[in-house]
């Protein structure tokens, strides 16, 4: 099972996404929809709000008088926060109700309004965002709602802004087109997204990389390990001591393979292997045929470079998940040559340069393992400047 969480700003047509989606074959789990059900007439959250805020709010047929209720709580957070408090666990209640009746091969989308104020996008192995230009949701509003001008714009304020939309975003569908055009892009998404992801969740795979190709700069790689670290670590919890963003993405302004390396810290190998399932589920298939680095020189000891590999299943983001002992040889490396390279632009142009020959040899090889050892001596060279680095700045890795 796939859960994706679905939202967007109102106005932005976050509801068209979803019908088109359930068109697909998707199973919807409608946050607004369930809110309404909670509180319905003769309901306990109905009976709480009133014993709450009042009898006045309940109308003539005894269903909530929602824009009595939206006038109450919209300009005073605390009594938005007591309405919601009432709400949002029944909301999760049903809405895992729901989820737990869906198909093992279920395609799930969540369609949350608040999913980024709610600061709930950890929980879902992609998040879809639909967006629209702040004019032309108001232009919607005011147009097909009927809401007055001022109304609409105090909504748009109200919730997160676009930039919060964005980082939270592993795909963002522009709907400032056509209904057509939003059509193809949701049926595109569907195709060559959701469906093999969650195959490959469903049948633990990973997406491997091919022959190895360098790429210039993303400057959304920063962020895109930002959502996938916090996914991480919600899913580790206490096992978990950090994520942290490593390898050639995490080196600002170098061209590097379009993929994202993260390694989580953990007490013992005996937590990463507790965290295996949890972590398949959530989007990071185990990959036990990588179990350790490679031993260097300076440490020959295969056992203080031992770990747990997983890859990512999202056909869309190429992930490796380094899970290492905090304080071990490979956990310390790791961190070592990341911020070594980042301070030493002499020594990351050297880098650049090892790496692009070893690409033109393995043009025609599509196994990434030869690419990887072909890089091994340079990295047997340079770990004592890397560490003669460390003394003289100073330089400790997180948790020391």
């Amino acid at each position: 099972m796939l859960r994706v969480g679905l939202t967007g700003g109102i106005g932005s047509g976050k509801s068209t996404v979803a019908r088109r989606l359930v068109e697909h074959g998707a199973v919807l789990v409608d946050s607004d929809a369930l809110a309404r059900e909670v509180v319905a007439a003769g309901s306990e959250g109905l009976a709480e709000i009133v014993g709450t805020f009042g009898p006045e709010l309940v109308g003539p047929d005894g269903e909530l008088d929602r824009p009595r209720m939206a006038s109450v709580v919209f300009g005073d957070p605390a009594a938005r926060d007591r309405l919601n408090a009432i709400v949002h666990p029944r909301v999760r209640r049903r809405s895992d109700e729901l989820i737990a009746t869906a198909p093992d091969d279920a395609i799930v989308v969540q369609d949350i309004p608040l999913l980024v104020e709610g600061r709930m996008s950890p929980a879902f192995p992609l998040v879809v965002v639909v967006h629209a230009d702040a004019e032309e949701r108001v232009r919607r509003l005011v147009g097909s709602r009927g809401m007055p001008e001022d109304d609409a714009r105090a909504r748009l304020a109200a919730q997160a802004d676009d930039a919060d939309r964005r980082a939270a975003a592993d795909v963002i569908l522009d709907n400032s087109g056509t209904p057509a055009e939003l059509e193809a892009a949701v049926d595109e998404l569907w195709a060559r997204r959701l469906v093999p992801f969650e195959e490959n969740l469903r049948l633990r795979r990973t997406v491997r990389s091919g022959s190895p190709r360098l790429v210039d700069p993303d400057p959304e790689w920063p962020a895109q390990a930002a959502r996938l670290a916090a996914r991480i670590a919600l899913v580790a919890g206490d096992r978990g001591l950090g994520v942290e963003h490593v390898g050639s993405t995490a080196v600002p302004g170098l061209p590097a393979k379009d993929v994202i390396d993260l390694q989580l810290a953990v007490r013992s190998l005996d937590d990463a292997d507790a965290l295996a399932g949890a972590l398949g589920e959530a989007g990071f298939p185990a990959r036990p045929d990588i179990d350790r680095d490679r031993p260097k020189p300076v440490d020959p000891d295969p056992e203080h470079w031992a770990k747990r590999f997983h890859g990512g299943a999202d056909p869309g983001r190429l992930v490796h998940l380094h899970i290492r002992e905090a304080g071990s040889a490979g956990w310390r490396y790791a961190l070592l040559l990341r911020d070594w390279l980042r301070a030493d632009a002499g020594a990351c142009a050297e880098y650049l340069a090892m790496k692009r020959r070893a690409e033109r040899e393995c043009a025609d090889d599509p196994d990434p393992e030869r690419y990887a050892e072909m890089k091994e001596p340079w990295f047997d060279a340079a770990l004592p400047r890397a560490e003669r680095w460390a003394e003289s700045s100073g330089w400790r890795p997180p948790l020391a």
